[in-house]
């Protein structure tokens, strides 16, 4: 067999289901041949590298396992660089299988997007080390197929990320040798990765603190999420009756209806999860980098390591500690270190659940009922909660729309909502609710118009696989963020855009919801629905997200930009 043979062999082998990708360079002989072979693997073919990386991203944010993303240099290390920047902050696992458009001897001869370093061209591995937790340049068939298979293991080892191979020339077509020097070994044998835990020592150390506290508080981070930990957070919240608040990146780690969650943190998050945070007397952080925008940019009355103990658990050592400083570090898979938790813990107290079932108020404000017209965004939230069930999954896209849901969509189950929050790039919501449908959800994208129109194309990618999400545009007929930050920037307006017209040009089905009392019946046909809808809600654009949802804790910074 080729090298693109044995590498095909090895997506099947780790039981790879997807390559998102676009066909070009010498990626077209990965293409041909799960074409012609008799391969598992189903290729989706978005309009671009951007919507592909971000659905491949999407999966393994969704799965905790790696898809593919395939596609020539010059465009992966651009247009698909916006998946790869969101799976390296939001710790996805991703592989990508790229190639450096070379052309053999003519490669220094004024180079047409030729991308291996060399003089004239451009710098694949410069532009993917800046990026990537890992990546491979093979020169030769043996050490392209152990790049594969070490890109899979980087992916998934320790925190998760992306990782690429960028395919050379002759490595990907000649034949691979059946005694290769040095040896190939089994594929599911060399990708394999063993989880790792805290030792006993600081384990126990915790638990002193944690069961000395008064006011206990965990914040569950993205990691919970990543390690599937959702039963374990639960068992550990009961062991020492704490509540639990989460990150942007952590919602959905625990269903914001249980007695013990108190909501979001930060700079837009609730009122209430911040105030929970600052009362505690101990904090357990899972899985959390404590971004700026999780801590409300460092203001001093929030979080105070000389009068709060902090246990910080992180798969990897570097982070634990790395905000603020620690009392204890718990190093290992969020798992695996709040089942160590979890089996010697006992504690109670008289404070945990009435607290969070007040901090839970701020899911619901006057303006969820509104009957106004234009729609009023909080009201739009609402809507969109009553539809969502036990196999529904929202993506979420950057800007005023997500911090108007992670405030007034209450998810009732874990893995239940998934937002763009590790680069934070617009127009990932779209693409990743592709792939929340491909994987047998119930998905509902939300965006802005903005991010919508970014990767709109992703209407047809859901035709073209025959899955139907529903596409909800929080429509302001602008760049509302930072509109509403200075309305005089230019470029924040935009012209009115007939969404309806636009899915049905791309195949699929659109309806646009001025009266809130609409809303409902629009979202409930259009998850009923067997092809993609667009719901294009025309929202109130004076409705001031960041005046209306900036914490106190953010105002005593001063309210920075996001």
């Amino acid at each position: 067999m080729n090298t693109a043979e044995r590498v095909v062999e090895t997506l099947d082998a780790l039981d790879v289901e997807y390559v998102f990708g676009y066909p070009g360079g010498r990626v077209i002989e990965l293409f041909e041949t799960i074409a012609h072979g008799d391969s598992d693997v189903t290729v989706v073919r978005p309009r671009d590298e951007r919507e592909a990386s971000q659905m491949a991203e999407a999966y393994g944010r969704m799965t905790s396992s790696p898809a593919v993303l395939a596609g020539q240099g010059p465009w992966i290390g651009s247009l698909g660089n916006m998946g790869q920047m969101e799976a390296r902050l939001a710790s996805s696992p991703l592989v990508t299988l790229t190639e450096a458009s070379e052309r053999g001897d003519y490669s220094t001869l004024a180079p047409y997007q030729q991308s291996r370093g060399d003089y004239g061209g451009l710098s694949l591995p410069k532009i993917l080390d800046g990026v990537t937790k890992e990546w491979w340049f093979p020169r030769s068939s043996t050490e392209t197929v152990r790049s594969v298979q070490l890109a899979f293991k980087h992916a998934t080892a320790g925190r998760p990320g992306p990782t690429a191979v960028i395919l050379d020339g002759d490595a990907v077509s000649e034949e691979f040798p059946e005694d290769a020097t040095p040896p190939v070994w089994d594929d599911e044998r060399q990708v394999r990765n063993w989880q790792s835990q805290p030792t006993d020592r600081d384990v126990a150390t915790a638990v002193e603190h944690l069961e000395a506290a008064e006011r206990p508080v965990i914040i569950a981070g993205n990691g919970v999420h990543a390690a599937g930990a959702y039963d374990e957070l639960e068992a550990v919240a009961d062991a020492y009756d704490a509540v639990v608040a989460t990150s942007y990146l952590g919602k959905s780690t625990i269903p914001e209806t249980d007695e013990r969650a108190a909501g979001v943190i930060g700079s837009f998050g609730h009122e209430g999860a911040n105030r929970v945070v600052s009362e505690a007397d101990t904090l357990l952080v899972v899985g959390c980098r404590m971004n700026p925008m999780d801590t409300n940019w460092q203001a001093a009355s929030f979080i105070r390591p000389d009068e709060q103990t902090i246990v910080h658990a992180d798969i990897d050592t570097r982070n634990a500690g790395w905000v603020y400083p620690a009392d204890v570090g718990l190093i290992g898979d969020a798992a695996e270190t709040l089942r160590a938790l979890a089996a010697t813990g006992d504690a109670a107290n008289d404070w945990a659940l009435d607290r969070a079932e007040e901090a839970r108020e701020d899911f619901a404000v006057e303006k969820c009922e509104s009957d106004a017209v234009p729609i009023k965004p909080h009201r739009a939230c609402k809507a969109i909660e009553s539809v969502v069930d036990d196999d529904t999954v929202v993506t979420a896209d950057s800007g005023n729309n997500r911090f108007w849901l992670l405030n007034y969509l209450q998810t009732d189950s874990v893995g239940s909502y998934y937002g763009s929050g590790g680069v934070g790039g617009m127009g990932w919501a779209q693409p990743a609710a592709v792939t929340a449908a491909l994987l047998g959800k119930d998905a509902i994208a939300v965006a802005g118009d903005g991010g919508f129109t970014m990767t709109m194309t992703a209407v047809e990618t859901a035709v073209d696989h025959d899955v139907a999400p529903t596409f909800v545009v929080l429509n302001d007929t602008s760049l509302g963020m930072v509109r509403q930050m200075d309305d005089q920037i230019p470029g924040v307006e935009f012209h009115d855009t007939d969404f309806v017209q636009v899915a049905e040009g791309l195949g699929g089905r659109g309806v646009r919801v001025t009266d809130p009392d609409d809303l409902v019946p629009a979202l409930e046909n259009a998850k009923a629905a067997s092809t993609p809808t667009v719901v294009d809600v025309r929202i109130d654009r004076d409705e001031d997200m960041a005046d209306q949802l900036a914490s106190s804790f953010y105002d005593e910074v001063g309210g920075l930009h996001e």
